[in-house]
Order: structure tokens, then sequence, then C-alpha cells
């Protein structure tokens, strides 16, 4: 009985070979195997796929023939380098094109076009976590808008060198602030916590330390000190889904599968979240975006219908469809417009939750738990846990501590 505890209990010799012969023997027919397991993945460059996991377990166990060995492989590379955009950046200006030959296709194309984009979306993204497919959508626009600009609108010689500069100036200045936005939200890590008891220890030793200074202190100044130690600290707790000590407001995103302080939203335009690192760049992208679009919008209508008053123009344009390259910009200004309506609407949410100091997600919390209140016809979700007023409001908002940029953030979560 004691030789067999001794080789078969903890401290038996043979563990550490039996430990070596588990790590070393070969999966069993129910193990995940890795790509980065395979003798393939020579530069790692589809690791952490599940999709070719799949595959290549399918294709050791199965063993296909000849003629479709590859092809589960293939379409899990071709999902994970996103090929599927490509047939959407090619219908894109093939529809507005079908759309500018007359009037009712262009509305029947322009009022489809939405969930056509969502249909297809579905069709061959929905099982991403996060995706290209609306940035890139996005900025195919952008540039296909300028792109017409500059070759349709400007030879006509309407457009100043002036007006061409300010546009051109739109635009890099909304790749820019994009640029600036896809830095990061403002990931919260292990070393943020640490940091924040050292402050707080900091804080508490300074305190004691003036409290023996200042040992008779006046009646005011005592009642001061005592009503600023009862106001209460936010604590921070522990995240549910990745066991992580964050701050308060902040929240998990199960898209980027991180915590992000002060989360706002996770917006698939720029394939990030909008937290405390990035939510005054997320606005400027807007505020940017949105006058340069209607700059843009005004120099076309005013270029295709110089008869025409500019807000009359947009609904009302004589002539506009007898020459293709006017019908054409004249349907790419409809969808200019069905884009800035939307982006308009992101921006007053984004305004008037800043004006009531609440997030979009403790809106959705709130609405959850029916414990916020409907202002402005439902246009805002009013917390009243942190909200002091517009002018404070907005002062934290402009003056709140830029969060650290996570350590993994690079040059490829740019785009």
């Amino acid at each position: 009985m004691l030789c067999f505890i001794y080789f078969f209990g903890d401290k038996s010799p043979l563990k550490p070979a039996i430990m070596k012969w588990e790590k070393l023997k070969p999966p069993e027919p129910d193990d995940p195997m890795c790509c980065c397991e395979c003798d393939m993945d020579q530069c790692a460059c589809c690791c952490d796929c599940d999709d070719l996991d799949e595959a290549f377990n399918r294709w050791l166990k199965d063993r296909p023939s000849k003629g479709g060995c590859h092809s589960p492989v293939l379409a899990a590379v071709a999902d994970k380098l996103e090929i599927s955009m490509i047939p959407a950046l090619v219908l894109l200006p093939l529809l507005l094109r079908v759309a500018a030959l007359h009037y009712l296709l262009g509305i029947i194309i322009l009022t489809a076009l939405p969930g056509l984009v969502l249909w297809y979306y579905y069709a061959t993204h929905r099982k991403k976590r996060r995706t290209l497919f609306f940035l890139t959508l996005a900025l195919y626009s952008l540039f296909y808008m300028y792109f017409l600009f500059i070759t349709e609108i400007v030879p006509h010689g309407d457009v100043t060198q002036l007006q061409l500069f300010t546009a051109t100036s739109g635009v890099v200045l909304t790749l820019i602030s994009l640029i600036h936005t896809k830095r990061g939200p403002g990931f919260v890590t292990a070393s943020l916590h640490e940091a924040h008891k050292h402050r707080q220890e900091a804080n508490n030793d300074s305190e004691h330390l003036d409290g023996l200074l200042q040992p008779a202190a006046s009646s005011s100044e005592a009642e001061e000190l005592q009503i600023t130690k009862e106001v209460p600290t936010e604590k921070w707790g522990r995240c549910s889904v990745c066991k992580i000590m964050r701050p308060p407001r902040a929240g998990h995103c199960r898209t980027c599968g991180s915590c992000v302080q002060r989360l706002d939203h996770h917006c698939i335009w720029i394939n990030s979240c909008v937290g405390q690192a990035n939510h005054r760049s997320f606005l400027l992208t807007l505020c940017v975006f949105l006058l340069t679009s209607l700059y843009g919008i005004s120099l076309v209508l005013c270029s295709i219908c110089p008869r025409q008053y500019l807000m009359t123009s947009l609904l009302y344009c004589p002539g506009v469809y007898s020459q293709p390259s006017t019908a054409l910009c004249f349907t790419c200004v409809w969808y200019s417009s069905i884009v800035t309506a939307g982006l308009l609407y992101l921006l007053v949410a984004q305004v008037l939750n800043i004006s009531f100091n609440v997030t979009e997600r403790e809106a959705l919390l709130a609405l959850r738990n029916k414990t916020g209140q409907s202002r402005l016809w439902g246009l805002v979700i009013d917390t009243g846990e942190y909200s002091r007023g517009l002018y404070q409001n907005w002062v934290e908002f402009l003056t709140m501590a830029e969060a650290s940029v996570s350590p993994r953030t690079s040059l490829t979560d740019l785009v």
C-alpha cells in the first residue's frame, strides 16, 4: 500500500514522465488541432481562426477527394482575409449607375440599398466577431464620391480653387481624425488597477500628513473636510467575463473581447469600441465628416442645378437626367444625403448623451432595468447617476483624463 502511494501519489517520480508523455502524445480524434500546431502554418498569418481549425480537422479526419480536398481550407482563408468584400465594392458603383438611368430606378435602388447591404453582411460576415465590412464600405464610398467630384464636377468650371481646397481638406481631416479614433478606446489592463491602488494609497498618506500638520483647524474648515470625506468614492468591480478589475463606468465589449474604460458602444463603422480614450476624437470625426459631406453636396447641387435654390434642388432639378454624368452625380448626391442623415442622427444622439452625462451602454442598461427616464421624445435616457448639469457634463467630457491605450494596439488595428 505504501509503495502504491509512493509511485502514484503527488510525489511520484513517474509523474514528470507521465506529464511529458501527455504533452508530446499525438492528439486524440476528439481533440481540436490548432493551426499553429500544423506543419502548414509557416508564417502563422491565419492563427486564432476557429473556421480554419475546423477546416483542418475535417481535412485531416475525413481526407476528402483530390478535387476538393483544399476547398474548406481555402474557404476559411478567404473568409479570414475578407475577400467576400470584393463583390460589394464592385456592385456599389454599378447599382448607382443603374439608379442614374431613371428617377424611378433611383428611388427603388436607393430605398432597397440599405436592406441589400444588411442582407449581404449577414450572409457573409455574421459569424465574425470583428469585421472590416462597414469600415471598408464607408471608406470606399467616401473615396468614390470624391473621385466623382474630381472627375465630373470640377471640370465643369463651377468649382473654384478655394472650394476644391476646402473639400479636399475636409476629406483629409476626416481620415486623420478617423486614424486617431482607431488608435484605441482605452482598454482596461491589470496595471491600471495597480496604478489606481498606488494613487489611492498616496492620497491617503497625504491626507494623514495634512491632518498631522494642521491639528488646529477652524470649525468651517473642519466641516468642509468632513463633507469631502463623506463624498462616496466609486468602487472598482470585477468583470464577470474577463475576470479583471475595472474602474466605474467601464464595460465589457463582447465583440472586442475586452473591457473598455467608460465604454459608450461598439461602432461597426469604425470596427472599434468608443470609450474614454477615443470618444472625443470619434465625435470630432462625425462633425468633420458631416460638414465635409454637406459642403460637398451643396457644391454638386450648385453645379448641376444652377437655376434652382439649394434647398429645393435636391427634390426638383429639371433636366438632370438628360446627361449620364449629371444623372450619376445627382444619384450620388441622394446616396450621400441618406448616409449623412443617418450619421447626423448619430451625432445628435451623442450630443444629447454627453449633455446628460450618460453613455449608450448605461442607457441600454437603464432601459433593461427600468431605472432611467426617457427625455426629449425618447432621444436620450436620463439615468440621473452622473449628471451634474449641462455645463459641468460638457466640462467633464472635454477634460476627462486620456485613458491609456492598450499595449496590444498596433498599426494593424488602425484599419
